[in-house]
């Protein structure tokens, strides 16, 4: 009985969610639906990051937060230091620094949160780096598909995350987007694809095998984390949650 009047009191509670880019650190409420942001890159910290977050939203008000962070998280904490960002980020307890109940993700998760719509789905985030995720039949789990061996001892992320973009020019670069997601396809069958990410409006026209999501579904991942019954621990998976779809 405790638990579900908890349950029912954090599904009405303010949720203020933060999406940490390599480049920007942007963040809302569920409530006031406006963005706010400012620049992140390779010099900023978790703590000043929180500190940034609190400066920027002084005058709202919100009561839990959703943080999604650009790399593994086990624990509500950052496993490894991001390959954008500056350093102290691993271990670092978000919960503590902001004293609110705090749930932290892999940004490309919350992404995925956001564009889930049932069955079994692959998320790609095409931004800074490869951001990749997949849910099946609810259960979500984070991946790190960017780092897997591609060609010339480089990775799929080096070649269709910005850097490779910059690299290779849009063209070039286009062919690796769809060379890399119709390999990933192949191994690992889902049923749909969704592309997300800053720069997932760069590879022109809608490829057949996948839709385009929109960088604010991340936002509505956020807050979907803290309703009530939408999100479950998974025994099945290592640091995974469960979805209802829909919700």
């Amino acid at each position: 009985m405790k638990k579900k009047k908890e349950r029912k009191r954090r599904s009405r509670s303010t949720v203020l969610t933060i999406d940490v880019g390599g480049s920007h650190v942007k963040v809302m409420t569920d409530k006031g639906r406006t963005k706010r942001e400012f620049s992140s890159g390779p010099h900023l910290s978790a703590k000043r990051m929180v500190k940034k977050v609190k400066e920027l939203t002084k005058d709202w008000s919100y009561d839990v937060v959703s943080v999604g962070y650009p790399g593994p998280v086990i624990r509500n904490r950052p496993l490894a230091e991001p390959h954008n960002l500056g350093p102290g980020w691993a271990g670092f307890d978000f919960e503590k620094a902001f004293g609110r109940p705090t749930k932290v993700v892999n940004d490309a998760l919350m992404q995925a949160l956001g564009n889930y719509e049932g069955g079994k789905m692959l998320f790609l985030g095409l931004g800074t780096g490869l951001g990749s995720a997949m849910i099946v039949d609810g259960v979500l789990e984070p991946m790190e598909l960017g780092h897997l061996p591609y060609r010339k001892g480089k990775t799929f992320e080096d070649f269709v995350g910005a850097a490779g973009l910059k690299h290779l020019g849009k063209i070039k670069w286009r062919r690796s987007v769809d060379d890399v997601v119709k390999r990933l396809i192949a191994a690992l069958e889902p049923e749909y694809v969704v592309l997300g990410g800053g720069n997932a409006h760069k590879i022109g026209k809608q490829p057949p095998y996948a839709r385009l999501g929109t960088n604010d579904k991340a936002f509505k991942g956020g807050f979907r984390l803290w309703q009530d019954g939408a999100t479950k621990r998974s025994e099945h998976t290592v640091g995974g949650q469960e979805l209802r779809a829909g919700s």
